[in-house]
């Protein structure tokens, strides 16, 4: 399947200028032969808001996007905050190319004072969606940074991790390093789709990028707005997983909280 990634600085704040950018950026993946378009962190309304984040969530967000899904019968991953029950979430929807929501996560890991002030986290380490033949696991951001969230999705089978992201100065290292190798030590693809510019406070370092199974890079948009393309083959996981067989060679047993050794000095 190939998949895409918007990188963009948004419109903050302005909902209908972002459903007109995504309407635009559907019809330049399909044309690129893409089957699913990954957006950004809080696309529909931007991340560093103040409390019209709240304001947005309370709307309704997502059936303009299952229509766009639907008109260009592309599957979405969308970004978007969410209200349930008084509580508020910072989330991403997988919806079908018929308009269909497949799936839902909610960033489980929430980073800083922003997050913390407006959002309540998530209870899934990943939220799984099988689309296509492969399966597809949607992590937040920050989610990606913790090692056990990428392999929780890879221990469950997932062939794609897809992570909406709104990574900002100082942390570019994230995108220039540790996403190799959260895809290498999980024999993953990984699909990275970060903001770029300023928006209120922040700074965003762009830097999205689609990675191989092997660490490779299969593409990478440095700054700007552009799409990231790439191809993601399910028989390149399973090869990948039979020659590097961490998931395979893994001890859980041992992987308990640890005490101090005994006194044992017998050795």
């Amino acid at each position: 399947m190939k998949i895409s990634g918007l990188q963009t600085a948004g419109t903050p704040g302005d909902v209908e200028a972002n459903l007109r950018e995504l309407d635009a950026a559907c019809a330049r993946a399909r044309a690129e032969g893409a089957e699913l378009l990954v957006t950004t962190e809080l696309f529909l309304t931007g991340y560093d808001i103040g409390d019209l984040v709240r304001e947005l969530a309370r709307t309704d967000l997502l059936s303009p996007v299952r229509e766009l899904a639907a008109r260009h019968g592309l599957a979405l991953v969308v970004g978007l905050p969410e209200h349930e029950d008084g509580a508020y979430y910072n989330s991403a929807f997988f919806v079908g190319p018929g308009g269909e929501v497949l799936g839902r996560h909610r960033k489980s890991h929430l980073f800083g004072a922003l997050d913390r002030r407006y959002f309540t986290a998530g209870d899934r380490a990943a939220t799984l969606v099988d689309f296509g033949g492969l399966r597809i696991a949607l992590l937040i951001c920050y989610d990606v940074e913790f090692p056990e969230t990428v392999r929780a999705a890879a221990a469950a089978g997932a062939d794609l991790v897809a992570v909406p992201t709104a990574q900002m100065e100082p942390f570019a290292f994230v995108a220039d390093h540790v996403l190799r190798v959260r895809a290498w030590e999980n024999q993953v693809y990984l699909a990275y789709v970060n903001h770029v510019g300023v928006e209120g406070s922040l700074t965003y370092v762009g830097r999205s990028c689609v990675v191989a199974p092997s660490g490779e890079v299969l593409d990478r948009a440095e700054h700007g707005t552009r799409l990231v393309l790439g191809d993601v083959d399910p028989k390149t996981v399973a090869a990948a997983r039979a020659a590097n067989p961490y998931l395979d060679d893994r001890r859980p047993e041992l992987y308990v909280p640890l005490s101090p050794a005994p006194e044992d000095r017998s050795w």
